[in-house]
């Protein structure tokens, strides 16, 4: 991958992870620091699918935002992302598949459907995926 000699670096994520999906993440400043446990395993840990499922979602309701304050609109506070990311298997070996179901009351519907694509190309988190995997976008 290269990186435009003009981008500049805003944040740089750091964590440690030890045990693969039954181990642990921690962040380098401590903000973050999880026990992982496979998908529908019994205990208290996460999984990566929910991590990513919540990091896109947040992403993607700043980007939603960005993209109403760019129409010099205010999302209503009730705006709300629900994310579904699939753990798949199949043929060509494990994949995701992901679903947004994006609630923006109080706005047209046809508004609300163009901010959801404005969106969509804003997000960082939809722009690492695009054309890598499933992804179905849905105004609810």
């Amino acid at each position: 991958m290269t990186t435009d000699v003009l981008d500049k670096v805003l944040y740089t994520a750091r964590t440690h992870t030890v045990g693969g999906r039954e181990g642990s993440s921690r962040s380098d400043d401590g903000r973050l620091d999880v026990k992982l446990d496979r998908p529908g395993a019994p205990g208290n840990g996460t999984n990566p699918e929910q991590l990513f499922a919540a990091g896109w979602s947040a992403c993607f309701e700043g980007a939603l935002a960005h993209a109403a304050a760019q129409r010099k609109l205010r999302l209503p506070a009730e705006t709300a992302i629900d994310a579904e990311i699939d753990l798949r298997n199949g043929d060509s070996g494990f994949s995701l598949a992901a679903r947004l179901n994006v609630t923006i009351p109080g706005i047209e519907r046809t508004l609300g459907e163009e901010l959801v694509e404005a969106a969509h190309q804003i997000c960082p988190y939809s722009k690492a995926t695009r054309g890598n995997i499933d992804v179905e976008l849905k105004l609810v």
